[in-house]
C-alpha cells in the first residue's frame, strides 16, 4: 500500500464506523483525557490522524484552549460537520493535511493519537507522530498514550486446524491443511479465546512515546523461550499489544487488546506456523521473532517467525521447563534460598 493509498482507504465510511463502534478503544481514550482535564485545561492540543475527530472533541470537552485536528484523507469534511454539531468549532481547527505537511501557528502542550495498526506497528502511522513530536510539542509536553508494548506467545490455531476435522460430520483436513499454507504467508487478524494461549507472554517491544526515534522501530527481532502451562497443539503465535496512558492524579488508563480483554477492532494477530506440534505442561518452546519494514512500502512490516531447538538455546536464569538443566538449576537456588532463610 503505496502512502496514497493508504490515506484513500480511510476515505472509506466503513473503516471510521468499526473504529467508532470500538467502545474499548473509544471510552480508554475519553476516560484518560476526561480523567485529566487540569492537563488539557486551557492548554493548546495536536490530534495527529484525527479521522472523523471523535478525540479531538474529548480534548474539547476537557477544556483545550485550542485542537489542531490534522487529518490527511477526504474523511477530515466529516470531522468538520462534526466540530460543528458538537459546536466546538471556535476551538477545534480542522487541519486538511499529512502532519508531515502540515504547518501549525504555534507548538503544542499536548499531542493525542490514536497511530496504533495490528500487531501495533502495521501502517507505520507511528512515524508520523514522532514527526509530530519533534517538530511540535512543547518540552515537557505529554503524549496520549504515552507508552506502548507489543506482547508474543505460543498458542493453539483451532480456525486453522480442529474445525476442519469434522465439518458438520464431514472430515475436510486436507481444506485444513492449504488454509494453513496460505495462513503462514499472511498473519491473522482474529479473537483467540484465552484457553488458545499455552503460555505466559513475553514482551517483543516496550515503546515510549516521549523518546523513541524512527530508527528504533525500524528493525525489531527478539528471541524467547516460552514454557507451555498446559498440554495442547502449538500452532502459532500470537500477537498483542497495550497502550497506558499518563497521569499524575489517577490510576493510569490501559487500552489492551490482550485475549481475555474486551474486543477490540485490533483483535490479535496470529502467525500460523506451517505445521502443528503437541505439547506438554512444563514443556520449553523456543522461537525468534523479526519485525522489520518492508523494502517495497516502508508502512508495512515483515514478520518472521523461526522456530527453535529449545535445547541449543540459552534459557532464562530460572526457567521453569522440565528440561533437566533447568531442573537442577531450579533446586540449587531453592537450596540456596532455604540456607539463607536459616541464617
Amino acid at each position: 500500500m503505496e502512502s496514497g493509498e493508504y490515506f484513500e482507504s480511510y476515505e472509506d465510511i466503513k473503516i471510521h464506523r468499526l473504529m467508532l463502534e470500538d467502545s474499548a478503544r473509544n471510552s480508554a481514550y475519553k476516560e484518560a483525557i476526561l480523567n485529566n482535564k487540569h492537563e488539557f485545561m486551557g492548554k493548546v492540543v495536536l490530534d495527529v490522524g484525527a479521522g472523523t475527530g471523535i478525540l479531538s472533541v474529548f480534548c474539547a470537552q476537557a477544556g483545550a484552549k485550542i485542537v489542531y485536528a490534522v487529518e490527511a484523507s477526504d474523511i477530515y469534511k466529516i470531522a468538520e460537520e462534526i466540530v460543528k454539531e458538537n459546536k466546538f468549532e471556535n476551538i477545534i481547527k480542522v487541519i486538511h493535511s499529512k502532519v508531515e505537511d502540515a504547518v501549525l501557528p504555534e507548538k503544542v502542550d499536548i499531542i493525542v493519537s490514536e497511530w496504533m495498526g495490528f500487531y501495533l506497528l502495521h501502517e507505520s502511522m507511528l512515524d508520523s507522530v514522532i514527526i509530530a513530536r519533534d517538530r511540535y510539542l512543547k518540552p515537557g509536553g505529554l503524549m496520549f498514550p504515552e507508552s506502548a508494548t507489543l506482547y508474543a506467545t505460543p498458542c493453539s490455531v483451532p480456525s486453522m486446524n480442529s474445525f476442519w476435522d469434522n465439518v458438520n460430520g464431514v472430515k475436510m483436513s486436507s481444506l485444513g491443511s492449504k488454509l494453513r499454507q496460505q495462513a503462514h504467508q499472511k498473519p491473522l487478524c482474529e479473537s483467540l479465546d484465552p484457553e488458545y494461549i499455552l503460555s505466559e507472554s513475553d514482551t517483543v517491544l516496550w515503546i515510549h512515546l516521549q523518546d523513541v526515534t524512527l530508527e528504533e522501530v525500524k528493525y525489531i527481532e527478539s528471541n524467547h523461550i516460552a514454557v507451555a502451562r498446559k498440554k495442547g497443539k502449538y500452532e502459532g503465535i500470537c500477537l498483542w499489544f497495550s497502550c497506558t496512558f499518563p497521569s499524575k492524579t489517577t490510576e493510569p488508563v490501559e487500552l489492551s487488546t490482550e485475549p481475555g480483554e474486551p474486543i477490540t477492532h485490533w483483535k490479535q494477530t496470529i502467525i500460523v506456523l506451517p505445521l502443528s506440534l503437541d505439547v506438554e505442561e512444563g514443556s520449553p518452546v523456543a522461537y525468534s521473532l523479526v519485525l522489520k519494514r518492508s523494502s517495497e512500502n516502508n508502512r508495512i512490516y515483515n514478520i518472521e517467525v523461526t522456530m527453535l531447538d529449545p535445547s541449543e538455546v540459552e534459557h532464562p536464569e530460572y526457567c521453569l521447563c522440565h528440561m533437566t538443566k533447568c531442573i537442577l538449576v531450579r533446586k540449587m537456588f531453592e537450596k540456596y534460598e532455604i540456607e539463607n532463610s536459616k541464617k
